[in-house]
């Protein structure tokens, strides 16, 4: 599947707009992460692409959220290990490659980001830098739904809690323009 097919499927499934950019946030981030890890950056944006494939349709039933982007997906020739990650990014699998943890922590930085970016007084991405992610990380009662345990699961990757909000903020914001930050 070509990155171009792919988003066309994102755009036929997903009607929120917010949620697409939310995917081309984790497919940039993911990019990013295999370039670090020394893999092969397709993959892994695929898989970061097509993660959320399933959320408007399971929003009523997140236990089947990835299991139903699976099912989407099938027979569409995509690698096996893309199919995993997006399962394990909601644990309906046991997450245990790099590009899988990687999704995993991922999905709800981009999200944290964000949350961060659109606080701020200039409301840009290029505005953001470390000390600000970290200050706002430290306040439990921001950015609530941005599971904070899933982040610090950057850990599993050798990654500090600095370098993965690093790799995170430098990949959203080299696609400020996409995301409208």
């Amino acid at each position: 599947m070509t990155r171009e097919q792919a988003l066309l499927l994102v755009e036929q499934h997903l009607h929120n707009r917010n949620l697409v950019k939310h995917c081309l946030a984790v497919e940039a981030c993911m990019r990013d992460f295999a370039v670090h890890f020394h893999q092969d950056p397709e993959p892994w944006a695929l898989a970061g692409l097509l993660h959320d494939l399933d959320y408007e349709f399971t929003a009523g039933t997140p236990e089947a959220h990835g299991d139903k982007t699976a099912e989407m997906l099938a027979g569409m020739g995509l690698d096996g290990e893309i199919i995993h990650a997006i399962k394990a990014h909601n644990l309906r699998v046991e997450p245990s490659s790099t590009m899988d943890l990687s999704l995993l922590a991922i999905d709800p930085a981009s999200g944290f980001i964000v949350a961060c970016a659109l606080m701020h007084p200039e409301k840009k991405l290029a505005a953001l830098d470390l000390p600000f992610l970290n200050k706002r990380f430290k306040e439990k009662s921001f950015a609530k739904g941005a599971s904070r345990g899933q982040m610090e699961g950057c850990a599993r990757l050798d990654l500090t809690l600095d370098e993965f909000l690093t790799l995170c903020l430098g990949a959203m914001q080299r696609i400020a323009p996409q995301l409208g930050l």
